[in-house]
């Protein structure tokens, strides 16, 4: 794809025209494409800012659109709508990955090196926007592209599967999990890990990721079905209480 393509075609996702193609350029721009050069270049100080805008922005809408919840789930939340995750999905469906620029060291990565960057390229972009076209230009952006993922019953529960498989097990008295790396496969620059969750010894759930904090969260939600805790991934309430 052209430059000139992809910068207009990235202005269009943004919904702003840019006084500034510079800053979006390098928001573009993964720091393998511009090894050497200054660190403006690429999205790294940019990722930074966004960052911190995205999370006073998302707090503030969920402050204002939701009056009757407490600390803790406005923070559960706000951890589901900023969580890697999330925004490497959201930047997949805004059509980023092609925009991005990589290095000849990042060829490799694969799936991994992508959604690391796509979701480092929605927090540059946010930080572009603000400092391109101000507070109302990040805030526009970040509503119209996360709102389609605000779940109000996210904040029931923890995101965090293992946080709420812990807080389930002690509450019924079934004890603390515990994990247990038990495999590493695939090439080394994309391995592939599994681990296992224990109860008093008892293996409860197993899973896999591309890390090991990945394959034990993988874990604890197999172990939240298998224990009832959940129905095709949807966490429930706790069976006992």
């Amino acid at each position: 794809m052209a430059a000139s393509t992809r910068i207009e075609t990235a202005e269009e996702i943004c919904g702003h025209t840019f006084r500034d193609r510079t800053l979006l350029r390098a928001a573009l721009t993964h720091p393998s494409a511009v090894e050497g050069e200054p660190v403006s270049a690429s999205y790294e100080r940019l990722e930074f800012l966004g960052d911190s805008i995205l999370g006073s922005v998302v707090a503030l809408s969920l402050f204002k659109s939701y009056p009757d919840l407490d600390e803790g789930k406005l923070t559960r939340l706000k951890v589901s709508l900023v969580s890697g995750m999330t925004l490497s999905e959201v930047g997949e469906e805004l059509g980023l990955a092609p925009l991005i620029t990589f290095g000849p060291s990042e060829s490799g990565t694969g799936a991994r090196g992508l959604h690391s960057a796509l979701e480092n390229v929605y927090e540059s972009l946010v930080g572009a926007l603000y400092l391109d076209g101000g507070w109302e230009a990040a805030e526009a952006f970040i509503t119209r592209t996360l709102r389609p993922h605000l779940a109000a019953e996210r904040a029931e529960h923890p995101t965090n599967p293992k946080s709420f498989l812990q807080e389930c097990t002690q509450a019924d008295h079934l004890g603390t999990p515990s994990y247990k790396l038990v495999g590493t496969d695939g090439p080394a620059h994309e391995p592939v890990f599994t681990a296992v969750v224990l109860l008093d010894g008892a293996r409860q759930g197993r899973g896999s990721g591309s890390s090991k904090k990945e394959a034990e969260a993988a874990a604890a939600l197999d172990a939240l079905e298998r224990l009832g805790y959940t129905t095709n991934g949807v966490i429930l309430e706790r069976k006992h209480g």
